[in-house]
């Protein structure tokens, strides 16, 4: 089992930045992907980041040149800085973590077995 706590949500006008952390538990795995993902009310749940265990990251389009992810290796701390928030990124924002896991080619993966609870981000005009 792993444990993920999201934090670092709250509310900021548009063009500010969040950094957004999530603190990693439980069992160890040699090689792993961890993502970030958020849902905004009415819509569904879309990925945003991804790292596996050799730092090979994955971006969707709405994250690129915004956004960073990165992972703490020793402090076992996934975090996401967000840059240039737009009200449009306003949305629950989770962490998600696979075991055995790689990415590959830029492919964004969607199969998550371990999920925090959320942190919510809130952008205004």
């Amino acid at each position: 089992q792993v444990q993920l706590a999201e934090s670092g949500g709250g509310s900021v006008q548009s063009g500010g930045s969040l950094r957004l952390s999530c603190a990693i538990s439980g069992n160890t795995y040699d090689t792993y992907c961890l993502a970030w993902f958020r849902q905004a009310p009415g819509k569904e749940r879309e990925a945003v980041a991804q790292i596996d265990s050799n730092d090979y990251t994955v971006y969707t389009d709405s994250a690129k040149g915004r956004f960073a992810i990165s992972n703490d290796k020793e402090k076992n701390t996934l975090s996401l800085q967000m840059n240039n928030l737009k009200p449009e990124d306003t949305a629950m924002y989770y962490c998600a973590a696979e075991p055995w896991c790689r990415l590959l080619l830029s492919v964004v993966r969607t199969d998550f077995t371990f999920w925090g609870q959320g942190t919510q981000v809130s952008v205004s005009s």
